[in-house]
């Protein structure tokens, strides 16, 4: 166990129904478009099987099977795309919106040779790195955000995807002075995921795809004029048992989080699956519709910028 599960472990969890955290057999989720797309009105909110509004942050649970650690993960941008839409952790039923820096919608830039995101691109749910937390390997402290996983099966996802994933490793990018990790991971119906067992099956079996990861994250920044990321480890994966721990001290933030023993912030807890009725998170079913239909209707999509399709170019440091 990563010595910083330890004291979280020990938080008592209040205000929380446990089965809701990991009971996911037979979950079905969809999704509703609202406003319009390629817009500041797009947003994306997630459903369960009973057609109930829920947060992809909070109500989805993290384990798809927990005996077989299959973990579920929520997609929020398809591999190839641009748009860097991200699950909205600070509104009501936290949706999937698009990332908007200085009023303006956020693409990620291609930086030769790469052309957008080079995975499906997404979160596990119910996991926060705590920012209020500095990591002993990294010595930086978390990113506020549910932990992100890059899925390198076959597939191309759609936004707003759920799928369940097998966990291979973990790369720890330092963000700014912020932990941000960065799971490996592939969809359990990929039909290469039965000989992806471990980061080094990835090497082994998709020769170039892991330092092509590293180059992506250390420089997709730069045409914004950022210097390049960082990394812990210098860079290197770390293997899917580390992963896993990392994924697991992430819940413990989680739930320390969604019981109020850590200061939210300007986080929307509010959910409608896993706070009890009396609890301050509870979101009741038509409090959600009402967030819902507060919402612009779902209309036309706007045009993607010509720019959004530019290359751009740098010798690597």
């Amino acid at each position: 166990m990563r010595d910083f599960l330890k004291p979280v472990a020990a938080v008592l969890f209040t205000h929380i129904l446990p089965e809701s955290i990991h009971r996911a057999h037979n979950m079905n989720f969809s999704i509703e478009e609202r406003g319009n797309p390629n817009t500041l009105s797009y947003r994306l909110y997630f459903k369960n099987s009973d057609g109930k509004y829920i947060s992809p942050f909070h109500d989805i649970p993290m384990y798809a099977d927990e005996a077989q650690n299959i973990f579920h993960m929520v997609v929020e941008v398809p591999r190839w795309t641009n748009a860097k839409m991200e699950i909205a952790t600070k509104d009501p039923l936290n949706p999937i919106k698009q990332d908007v820096k200085k009023g303006n919608l956020r693409y990620v830039a291609n930086v030769f040779p790469h052309k957008g995101y080079i995975w499906n691109y997404g979160a596990i749910p119910q996991t926060w790195e705590d920012p209020g937390h500095k990591d002993n390997d990294t010595a930086c402290c978390g990113d506020n955000d549910p932990i992100d996983v890059c899925e390198i099966g076959n597939k191309v996802c759609s936004r707003g995807d759920v799928i369940r994933v097998k966990v291979l490793g973990v790369l720890a990018m330092i963000d700014e002075g912020e932990t941000d990790w960065k799971v490996i991971a592939i969809n359990v119906d990929d039909p290469e995921a039965k000989d992806l067992n471990n980061i080094s099956d990835v090497r082994r079996l998709k020769p170039g795809y892991l330092e092509a990861t590293v180059d992506w994250f250390r420089r997709y920044k730069v045409p914004d004029g950022k210097p390049e990321n960082q990394f812990a480890f210098n860079g290197e994966f770390k293997d899917k048992d580390f992963a896993i721990e990392t994924i697991k001290a992430t819940h413990g933030f989680w739930k320390a989080l969604i019981s109020q023993q850590t200061n939210a912030g300007e986080l929307n807890c509010k959910n409608t699956c896993v706070s009890e009725g009396d609890g301050p998170f509870c979101c009741s079913a038509d409090e959600a519709k009402a967030v819902v239909d507060g919402s612009c209707p779902c209309g036309e999509a706007s045009p993607v910028p010509n720019s959004v399709d530019k290359w751009f170019y740098y010798a690597k440091n």
